[in-house]
């Protein structure tokens, strides 16, 4: 049996799960979320808890498994808590403006880079941090990951767009002539 499909998915207080034929519906004081039924898996909610089963011991099965037990967990914890990335930048004359669903970058381009976020995900920036969060993991994730791919790090100097607690290995730059 998978490790992680066989545990149980707890529900807090104020948590409505409703299974039906292709989507599990997960509702909270944050918001609701769908999370898609994947093949060869039944959810069934017992009591205060999720127990998800696979039907049969073939390898895709398996993964299947854990996949839709995570997605479920995903959901709760979404819906109950939230998810938040920070991410930090650096650099000289970079600077951050704007927060809710739309922020200003100078990144030492020649134009300042406008983002704004899709529906579900709230940005905010402090000083030099750029906050991402939301209720769905996945798509906090992606925001994260695409204002990252603005300005990646560079390893020389650690200029560029990093996440807080990513650590950037630098570089030596190079040895002058003797």
């Amino acid at each position: 049996m998978s490790r992680i499909g066989k545990l149980p998915v707890d529900i807090p207080a104020g948590v409505t799960i409703t299974v039906g034929e292709s989507v599990i519906t997960v509702a909270g004081p944050k918001g609701t979320l769908e999370v898609p039924v994947q093949q060869n898996t039944s959810t069934k909610v017992e009591g205060t808890q999720i127990i998800v089963e696979r039907s049969d011991d073939e390898p895709k099965s398996k993964a299947w498994h854990g996949l839709q037990r995570a997605l479920l967990q995903n959901a709760v914890t979404g819906v109950t808590k939230g998810f938040e990335k920070k991410l930090e930048v650096n650099g000289v004359g970079f600077r951050l403006s704007g927060s809710g669903k739309q922020i200003e970058m100078a990144l030492g381009f020649s134009h300042p880079v406008k983002y704004t976020a899709p529906e579900g995900v709230e940005l905010k920036t402090d000083k030099m941090e750029i906050t991402v969060s939301g209720i769905d993991k996945q798509k906090v994730g992606q925001v994260a990951a695409e204002i990252r791919s603005l300005k990646k790090p560079e390893p020389y100097k650690g200029k560029g767009i990093k996440y807080v607690d990513e650590t950037i290995i630098r570089k030596a730059g190079k040895a002058g002539k003797k």
